[in-house]
């Protein structure tokens, strides 16, 4: 691990570690916390954002719950066009600064550094991102040279040894957050229960779209409860992008446990872990067990992310030349 990159335990230790340190005297921007969990390994990749133009990388050991606070990045990162390899070891980023010399682009790191291992220039907000198929294959949501060579990397960077990448399906290039959202959720075992009902904003509106019904996604989890995310609008003003909440049902569709203003949830097993203002939680499998319907008191604290602020730490000591 860089020396620069501290592994923190426990929700009130680890403010001061490289990377993460207080604000004095001032209220934090609002902090939203997005999460990517691999498939075959204990381990994640969390997106910490904030004020909107900073985003931190931060790695997940679901075994112990530490964390390693990582690079941070002056810009966006579209955390919905991103995803891990199975194995968690490389993370697949779409960013933008919408600056010279390349706008935005598609890159491969290793979590929670930001360094690029390979890099894709993009130059606008449209498509990006990418899926991993597998370990070795990514499906990159970009268009194919018109030569028919591929994908052109940004000068100076190569593919590791064994790595293939492919197009997003046929219209690969095209879209926001969606397709690569989508495929990504689908993969993971999430499926639409309502499309919701709504409507379009005004230029004084709230909100860009605002949905009357909310649009539903769910995944099962274990016992038969199921994990549902409502999404209520998009683009509301002084809000996240994606206004959403999450709740499980029992096999019935009891509300057993009711998150309002969460921003990310997932199962761990049949633990419900889930971020919310800028903190992260875990609700243990055995509280549904012991309790008809957990409460907050439920809720274990993993770590409060609200009071980072931007550290500049050093890239990675492994250059893409020598993968």
């Amino acid at each position: 691990m860089n020396d620069d990159v501290k592994k923190t335990g426990s929700a009130i230790e680890g403010s001061e570690a490289a990377g993460v340190s207080v604000a004095a005297g001032r209220s934090p921007a609002a902090t939203r916390l997005y999460a990517i969990l691999a498939r075959t390994a204990r381990t994640g990749v969390i997106f910490r954002r904030g004020p909107s133009r900073q985003v931190q990388l931060i790695r997940w050991d679901l075994q112990d719950d530490t964390f390693e606070h990582g690079q941070w990045f002056k810009g966006r990162i579209y955390e919905r066009r991103c995803d891990l390899s199975p194995s968690g070891r490389l993370l697949v980023y779409f960013a933008a600064t919408y600056r010279p010399p390349y706008g935005s682009w598609t890159a491969l790191s290793e979590p929670p550094f930001v360094t690029a291992l390979a890099l894709w220039p993009k130059g606008d907000g449209w498509g990006g991102g990418g899926v991993f198929e597998d370990e070795e294959t990514l499906l990159l949501n970009h268009r194919a040279a018109p030569d028919s060579m591929g994908f052109e990397l940004a000068e100076g960077f190569r593919l590791a040894a064994g790595m293939r990448v492919k197009p997003l399906g046929e219209r690969s290039g095209g879209g926001e957050d969606n397709p690569v959202n989508w495929v990504i959720r689908s993969r993971d075992g999430w499926r639409m229960v309502a499309e919701g009902q709504g409507r379009k904003g005004g230029r004084r509106a709230k909100a860009f779209y605002a949905f009357e019904t909310p649009r539903i996604v769910e995944k099962e989890g274990e016992g038969g409860r199921r994990l549902q995310e409502l999404l209520h609008a998009i683009g509301r003003r002084k809000s996240a992008w994606y206004d959403l909440s999450h709740r499980v049902l029992d096999q019935e569709g009891q509300v057993l446990v009711d998150l309002p203003g969460s921003d990310w949830a997932d199962w761990d097993g049949g633990d419900l872990v889930f971020a919310r203002d800028g903190r992260l939680y875990r609700l243990p499998e055995s509280a549904f067990r012991d309790h008809a319907r957990p409460g907050a008191d439920a809720f274990r604290l993993l770590y409060d992310f609200r009071n980072a602020r931007f550290a500049a730490i050093p890239p990675a000591e492994k250059r893409h030349q020598e993968r």
